[in-house]
């Protein structure tokens, strides 16, 4: 009867015993499993947010006045300038827009595209010095164009198409001032100019490149391609998103949309280290 007595009680110890490490493993499979869903919420919200702040600086980078194409050769004739204008408030649309022309280096024979419930308004000043071209000389030239009557809604960007008889030939590159407008009154003065290998201000002015005459015939050709391709495109303006056109646009947002696959990658590896970790014995 002793002994009897005794194989119960180490049974029951046994017992008691396994039930304990039972409930340990458990326990330390349970935490393993609760660190490792914070380890992957946590993750995914910073890839996230990286996502979004690259996406933010893409719409950011192209939310200015822009002049297309960006060159055309010294001298050129008979093309086509198109201003894109974006509207960068969420709050109001943009109702007026002023583009600048020198009168230094004048652009002669302007003539303006009509747009679709845009108005314009074409103003001519006097060159203070004449310039002599085959068909006699020019002693005045366009200085202003307005355009008045239409809106740009948030999001949205408008273009505006100016066609030309010939470009100066003794200067590198012409800078368009603009001015646009907002319903609520505010007006954005897209006029200041980078200096030579400075930043790019807060509101540069459109800058149109002109290359050496002869250097590379290869990019007039280009030039005159690409003036027709952005008068194309200015058929969707009332639809399109200024940063939708943009290739920089575009480059950035896939660059956040990579970052946020490595950082749920990366997550995704702790979680099953760390369920490796804890299903080892101690």
């Amino acid at each position: 009867m002793p002994t009897t007595r005794t194989t119960t009680t180490t049974s029951s110890t046994d017992t008691t015993t396994r039930s304990t490490d039972t409930t340990t493993s458990s326990t330390t499979v349970t935490g393993v499993t609760s660190r490792s869903g914070a380890v992957l919420r946590r993750a995914a919200a910073v890839a996230a947010l990286t996502a979004a702040g690259v996406l933010v600086a893409a719409g950011a980078a192209s939310a200015h006045v822009t002049v297309h194409p960006e060159s055309y050769t010294q001298g050129a004739t008979d093309g086509v300038l198109t201003f894109r204008v974006p509207n960068e408030d969420d709050a109001v649309t943009t109702t007026k827009v002023q583009v600048f022309l020198p009168t230094d280096h004048p652009v002669l024979g302007v003539l303006v595209s009509p747009r679709d419930g845009w108005t314009a308004s074409v103003k001519n000043t006097r060159l203070k010095t004449p310039v002599k071209t085959d068909d006699g000389t020019i002693t005045d030239a366009v200085s202003e164009i307005t355009w008045t009557g239409g809106k740009i809604a948030a999001g949205q960007f408008e273009d505006f198409d100016v066609a030309f008889g010939q470009l100066p030939d003794d200067v590198g590159r012409l800078t368009f001032k603009t001015l646009q407008t907002y319903s609520d009154g505010k007006t954005v003065r897209w006029i200041e100019e980078a200096a030579a290998g400075a930043d790019e201000p807060e509101n540069p002015a459109p800058v149109l490149e002109l290359t050496t005459k002869g250097a590379d015939e290869a990019a007039q050709d280009g030039a005159g391609a690409a003036a027709p391709s952005a008068s194309a495109k200015s058929s969707a303006s009332a639809a399109g998103s200024a940063s939708g056109d943009d290739s920089t646009a575009r480059g950035l947002g896939a660059a956040g949309l990579a970052v946020g696959v490595l950082g749920l990658a990366a997550a995704a590896f702790a979680v099953v280290r760390g369920r490796s970790a804890g299903s080892r014995p101690e």
